[in-house]
């Protein structure tokens, strides 16, 4: 899978990726809204070009609060990141290149005030996806912020894992529409995000369903 050209369905608005891309960037902002104020952490797991955070971030008034960390094993991909960005001046925007699934690129940042997961859960299998919600009850502070996105017709399984681990539903797409995006709120206790672990394998949506939607990625 060539995950750098994956995105360029992005700049088609009325894509499918377009569309989840509209959402997601409109649950990032109201997550920034909600916010309380001060400084603010985020992290974002297999980021691809982030455009869904840097997006918001290069007009939202709250755009100098944040600290982020996104990791991205493509390099194409976290140059795109960089220098979006660069051209935006989000100075507290960090992009790596690296394994997202290892916890050691978290650490200081956790636990963070809004944790991403899009385009990550479609292409786990449900052993890790569970394992990667356990975790994000130590990459994400009480009160802070989960986005997430899954294909519709495994999202009601993410919903359920989510709030077994004491993520509230604060708002989640509709049954009318093909991909899943939901924002849920912690309302736990954080625990401490061990070094030196791995959350997940990433195995890819094509190799897990058969490729049954092409242009979901997740």
């Amino acid at each position: 899978m060539d995950w750098h050209a994956w995105h360029d369905a992005y700049d088609v608005p009325d894509s499918y990726l377009g569309r989840r891309l509209a959402l997601v960037q409109e649950r990032v902002r109201h997550a920034l809204d909600e916010a309380p104020p001060g400084p603010l952490t985020a992290v974002s797991l297999c980021a691809g070009q982030g455009r869904d955070l840097i997006g918001v971030l290069a007009r939202h008034p709250r755009r100098a609060d944040i600290r982020a960390r996104l990791v991205e094993l493509d390099e194409r991909n976290v140059l795109f990141a960089r220098a979006a960005a660069a051209a935006a001046g989000l100075d507290g925007v960090d992009v790596v290149c690296g394994d997202a699934a290892l916890t050691d690129h978290y650490t200081a940042y956790a636990p963070a005030d809004l944790v991403l997961l899009c385009g990550v859960l479609g292409n786990l299998t449900d052993t890790d996806i569970e394992r990667t919600l356990d975790h994000c009850t130590q990459l994400c502070r009480k009160g802070g912020t989960v986005v997430w996105t899954r294909t519709r017709h495994h999202e009601t399984n993410v919903c359920a894992w989510l709030e077994k681990r004491g993520f509230d539903p604060v708002w989640v797409s509709s049954a009318d529409i093909p991909y899943g995006v939901g924002e849920h709120r912690f309302t736990g206790e954080p625990g401490v995000l061990p070094p030196g672990r791995r959350m997940f394998t990433f195995v890819g949506y094509h190799v897990l369903h058969g490729n049954l939607f092409p242009d979901a990625g997740s």
